[in-house]
């Protein structure tokens, strides 16, 4: 009896250290306050702790190139298909087969073979001056290189992986040839050297340099709700065009998540994935950055159902990546900067 209790309390001792190992490390190209409230929540939910480290996209996807089988991290959140796509191509992540994820995610908005899978959405639109632009005449992206705009586009230089996307959308819709003579008349129509963030451009166009800025939505909302007084007031001169309307629809992106080749807490990865992908988790990132859930059904926050409804192209997001050297070439060709 004596040796019987002793194996049940040593098997209980080792069930416990078990439940307390249980962890997952997370290397995130997403700020820290817009993925550690989720992170949180989850480990309050399943007692599973979370090891976070930040930090910039590509300085990341370095990292873990240069860990390679040592890196401890389980699980690499960035932002922009693009991104995910060379993430991939770099080795760094292991397919994922999960009937779960795969009904909760539409096909367009993760990797055919399951490498990575999108959180969230947010879509590059334009946004023009009221009292300047009449939204009867804006249209379309290709319209951008038509030379009525000249002096009145603003938009980010070409090295911005936002824009790389959009251009290896447009080379997926119209060709290499037809997208490159649009970048060039984008460029002749420039109010502004392309320099600096979304913001820079939405507040450019407030004061007056151009008409019409190029940015992603949660930007927008972010300035409209920002501590910032500066920030709010140029958003309330501004308002958002959805384009395209008539044809493909208006570019939309992802934030996105894999698993790392090399991780040894896979199935408390795949929990992680499973927990953003929940109705609560996606609806955090709607009301609190801004963005559209990938989760069909999920209801969008005030701010960005304020912008109204629209319809997002439905390009498979592994064409982005791609794309994207041709992209890159393409633009430099332009003389977009």
């Amino acid at each position: 009896m004596k040796i019987r209790l002793t194996l049940m309390a040593l098997s209980l001792m080792l069930i416990a250290g078990a439940s307390a190992a249980a962890e997952v490390n997370v290397y995130s190209a997403r700020k820290e306050a817009l993925i550690k409230p989720l992170l949180t929540q989850f480990t309050e939910t399943t007692g599973i702790k979370v090891n976070l480290v930040t930090g910039k996209a590509d300085a990341l996807l370095q990292r873990l190139q240069s860990e390679g089988a040592n890196t401890p991290a389980d699980l690499f959140i960035t932002t922009d298909a693009g991104r995910l796509w060379r993430a991939r191509e770099a080795g760094v992540l292991q397919a994922v087969q999960s009937d779960t994820l795969n009904d909760i995610v539409p096909v367009s908005y993760r990797d055919p073979e399951g490498y990575w899978y999108g959180l969230s959405l947010r879509a590059r639109t334009l946004m023009y001056v009221t009292d300047k632009v009449d939204a009867s005449e804006l249209s379309d992206y290709e319209s951008l290189a038509d030379p009525k705009w000249k002096g009145r586009i603003c938009i980010r230089s070409s090295s911005n992986i936002y824009n790389q996307s959009l251009v290896a959308s447009m080379i997926a819709a119209n060709g290499e040839e037809a997208t490159e003579a649009w970048a060039r008349g984008l460029v002749a129509n420039l109010g502004k050297s392309p320099t600096g963030g979304d913001r820079d451009q939405i507040k450019a166009a407030a004061v007056g340099v151009c008409d019409v800025a190029v940015a992603n939505t949660y930007y927008f909302g972010k300035m409209e709700k920002s501590s910032d007084s500066v920030q709010r007031e140029s958003a309330a001169k501004m308002k958002v065009f959805w384009p395209n309307r008539s044809g493909r629809g208006t570019h939309v992106n992802v934030s996105g998540i894999g698993v790392t080749s090399a991780a040894s807490h896979r199935d408390e990865a795949i929990r992680l994935i499973e927990f953003l992908l929940t109705d609560e988790a996606q609806s955090w990132y709607a009301n609190v950055n801004y963005e559209y859930p990938v989760k069909e059904g999920v209801a969008w926050g005030e701010t960005v159902t304020a912008w109204g409804v629209f319809k997002a192209d439905q390009i498979d997001m592994a064409e982005l990546g791609r794309n994207n050297a041709a992209a890159v070439r393409l633009m430099d060709r332009a003389g977009w900067r």
